[in-house]
């Protein structure tokens, strides 16, 4: 209770301080208030009502407070001193289309949080009861040779990787990249993920328990040279870093308010922390004799008009691009749910969302960039309009209720890709929805379909029986 106490006192404070210094219109104010009290009754029954473990609610508040309230309040407090007040990507300041995109936000978030629970409390969860797997040391070996067999044959490439500045394009195939990078490179997670589970589930000796433990140290050094910040973006590192936490130290995410304040601390104080840090205008000694420099309010501010925080209005980008070009009608989804058709067989394929983004405000406001990010809501107005924000709401809480079946399923390889989706929320909801939703697919059968398969060939036949796993 304590805890909880305390994570309310500090999201609270936040919603206060935002709120109480903001300066703008009563209209704009209300609107903010509305999504923000929306928000707060899903916080509070997450924190103090809900009694089933779920990560999923926790991503999801975490997101809408830095995304859909900290960072566009802080971005009404730089427009304020500007006389043409203009994002980074140089779409216009409206306090009309700041509104509606509440408008869009609270229907969403009604929506959502009404299905969560009514199909959450539909579905019951059945009581987990333990089985005991065919797992054993020949099978994590395995695993290990092919990590290593991945890592010679994509050698070049990964020296690529590791030499290739973040903005630069790589030179390998959309098709490629996805392949290797989120399908084979997470070869070693699997093995990690079996180690686990053979220490849980299996009688060890001293002997076995010896080649067991170098085995997973081993592979969590493979796992961590396949995913590194200089090899992988950190909303793809993010999740994986987190799924290892939560593998190894359980306790820490056991919680609804530990799983929501290490992401609320992590998110809305730590990253953004850091990127202020690393861009502040004043000297070590400046600030060591005046600390209140630190505090400075365009200097708080001025880190969430960085492109990091363009989802809310990008939402108004997307109002505007409709207003000019019409409704997708689903055209536009295709793209996400037909990731895997390439191009060259595919040329009419529709751009990802987030290139339409980045194409409207270089076409209409003379920008440069052209892949920018498409929140999730965002893809359901571009689509249908506000029945796809409804029908993109609907979609997200059953999606989330049926991974908590996984969640609380005795596989360790289906509890570990619910979490791992529970924390990529925070990637497929800031979009845009195709990568979001790709990479998650590269994940899934990287880490549960891929392994199943070869843990059934190996068992069939090398020691002659099928891998059979009760969920």
């Amino acid at each position: 209770m304590l805890l909880r106490n305390f994570f309310i006192f500090i999201y609270l404070s936040i919603t206060v301080f935002l709120f109480a210094t903001l300066e703008t219109s009563l209209s704009l104010w209300m609107s903010f208030m509305g999504n923000a009290l929306i928000l707060t009754f899903i916080t509070y029954y997450h924190i103090f009502i809900e009694r089933r473990y779920s990560p999923f609610l926790s991503t999801y508040i975490v997101f809408n407070f830095l995304f859909f309230l900290v960072a566009p309040l802080a971005q009404i407090s730089e427009f304020n001193m500007m006389e043409a007040p203009t994002f980074t990507h140089h779409f216009p300041f409206s306090e009309l289309t700041f509104i509606k995109t509440n408008g869009l936000i609270a229907i969403f978030n009604i929506v959502f949080f009404l299905f969560y629970v009514a199909g959450k409390d539909y579905i019951k969860l059945k009581k987990q009861i333990p089985t005991r797997k065919s797992y054993s040391l020949s099978n994590i070996f395995f695993f290990i040779v092919l990590s290593i067999l991945v890592l010679i044959i994509n050698y070049d490439f990964f020296l690529d990787e590791l030499s290739r500045p973040s903005w630069l394009t790589s030179t390998y195939s959309v098709s490629y990249l996805l392949i290797v990078k989120k399908v084979l490179f997470l070869m070693p997670l699997a093995g990690v993920i079996l180690c686990i589970d053979y220490y849980k589930n299996s009688k060890i000796n001293t002997q076995k328990w010896i080649l067991a433990t170098a085995m997973l140290f081993f592979l969590i050094a493979l796992v961590l040279l396949f995913k590194n910040p200089l090899t992988e973006k950190r909303n793809a590192l993010g999740p994986i870093y987190l799924l290892l936490l939560f593998l190894f130290v359980p306790k820490l995410l056991n919680s609804n308010v530990k799983s929501t304040l290490l992401l609320f601390v992590v998110m809305i104080i730590g990253f953004p922390l850091s990127q202020f840090l690393t861009h502040i205008d004043y000297g070590f000694d400046e600030i060591l004799s005046n600390p209140s420099l630190l505090f400075a309010k365009n200097q708080l501010s001025e880190g969430y008009m960085s492109l990091n925080y363009d989802a809310f209005i990008n939402i108004g980008v997307v109002m505007e691009h409709v207003e000019f070009d019409g409704l997708s009608y689903g055209y536009q989804l295709l793209s996400a749910l037909l990731f895997f058709v390439p191009r060259s067989l595919w040329v009419a394929k529709p751009d990802a969302s987030g290139l339409i983004v980045g194409n409207h405000v270089i076409d209409h406001y003379d920008f440069y960039f052209a892949n920018l990010s498409n929140p999730y809501i965002a893809e359901g107005y571009m689509n249908f309009g506000i029945i796809g924000v409804i029908f993109m709401a609907i979609v997200l809480a059953l999606s989330i209720v049926y991974f908590l079946t996984w969640l609380n399923s005795s596989n360790l390889f289906k509890k570990s890709i619910a979490f791992y989706f529970a924390m990529h929320l925070l990637f497929l909801l800031r979009g845009d929805f195709t990568n979001g939703f790709a990479y998650f697919i590269g994940t899934f059968i990287g880490l549960y379909l891929l392994p199943k398969v070869i843990l059934a060939f190996v068992n069939l036949f090398f020691y002659k029986k099928v891998w059979v796993q009760k969920s």
